[in-house]
């Protein structure tokens, strides 16, 4: 051997690929991330602008002042809030913190491509439980777990595919998991669903000792190139994220204008609203002209092509290419004959729509 070499298993790792972020045309409609279509608040924009002077001061390592904005919004004890460098992080750090060698961890069919990414980082073994009608199936799930199995994943909407589990389904997987198990509940698009039978999370985490929930401020907040995000957990698990983490993981900047964000309901609520009303339209239309559409309750939207012939997921994502639209090939997530698209702003809406009508024509 004549150079150093990474650790057994990690060059077996697929990595992630992110959206696209170009295409031709003189006016681009980037719908390839789940980004919000409003970018941040004013009140971010000014806190973030506020921190230009004071760069060279490290930040609050204990990230205090945002943890406590956290717990007022939530009710929660700030002590159980870790808060990361993007959900992504805290995902990441749970699985260094408690899979090995020898363990597995669980998550379902299409579920986000962190997680058998953070799971083989760390020696363990990914378990893929099928899912139902693109939903993640509890008893799938709970088939899976087995002696070896020290984590379960669930994306709650579940990203790529806007589907969710209602709390009753969420309880019945925690109560059917060891003691010994912990259940990540990955709530980054919980802000967007108005559903009387989901729950974030929350409740669980307060009444359990083997449940985290992670949230994010990279989609319905618009502070996605910030990277930030949080963790509600028990008091032990958040113990052990805060022995591994990085002393400064959060920045300055992120901190004010996370504060803000989170601050400023408003502007979420106005987000819902927006989203609400086109998730329905562009549904609708899609459907109309005969693209499959999965029901979603997030901020994106999965679209089924046809599998032969000329009007198939690839064919329309080279279209919309040419026309200035960015969505996500979702071959990595083993659904070749599907797109997803975020719900935009209503120009870049009306964009897709008129340019998938001249694509199936």
């Amino acid at each position: 051997m004549t150079r150093p070499v990474a650790k057994l298993g990690i060059l077996d790792i697929s990595p992630y690929v992110p959206g696209k972020n170009s295409a031709r045309g003189s006016r681009i409609h980037k719908l390839s991330s789940n980004e919000s279509p409003f970018g941040a608040s004013a009140p971010a924009k000014a806190a973030f602008a506020s921190k230009v002077d004071s760069l060279e001061f490290y930040p609050d390592g204990s990230v205090t002042a945002l943890r406590a904005a956290i717990a007022n919004r939530y009710g929660v004890n700030p002590a159980s809030i870790v808060c990361g460098a993007g959900s992504d992080e805290l995902l990441q750090l749970l699985a260094h913190a408690y899979l090995g060698v020898g363990d597995e961890a669980v998550y379902s069919q299409h579920g986000f491509l962190v997680y058998p990414i953070a799971i083989s980082a760390n020696g363990a073994t990914a378990v893929v439980a099928p899912e139902v009608d693109f939903t993640a199936d509890v008893d799938a799930m709970l088939n899976c777990v087995g002696p070896k199995t020290r984590m379960v994943f669930l994306a709650n909407p579940n990203n790529p595919t806007g589907t969710y589990l209602p709390l009753n389904e969420v309880t019945r997987l925690h109560e059917g998991l060891p003691k010994t198990t912990l259940l990540v509940l990955d709530a980054a698009y919980a802000e967007y669903v108005r559903r009387n039978d989901y729950e974030s999370g929350m409740e669980l985490v307060a009444t359990s000792e083997n449940v985290v929930m992670t949230r994010t401020f990279s989609k319905i907040y618009g502070l996605a190139g910030l990277r930030l995000g949080w963790a509600y957990c028990p008091s032990h698990v958040a113990d052990a994220l805060n022995r591994i983490r990085g002393p400064f993981n959060v920045s300055s900047a992120a901190i004010a204008a996370g504060i803000a964000a989170i601050n400023d309901q408003q502007f979420v609520e106005s987000a819902v609203v927006h989203n609400e009303k086109w998730l329905a339209v562009l549904t609708e239309r899609f459907r109309v002209m005969g693209i499959g559409v999965t029901p979603s309750v997030g901020n994106f939207l999965l679209l089924h092509f046809a599998a032969t012939g000329a009007k198939t997921a690839p064919a329309a994502d080279a279209f919309l290419l040419d026309h200035g639209i960015i969505l996500r090939r979702m071959e990595a997530y083993g659904l070749s004959q599907c797109l997803r698209m975020t719900v935009g702003s209503e120009e870049a809406n009306h964009a897709v729509i008129a340019a998938l009508t001249e694509f199936l024509k």
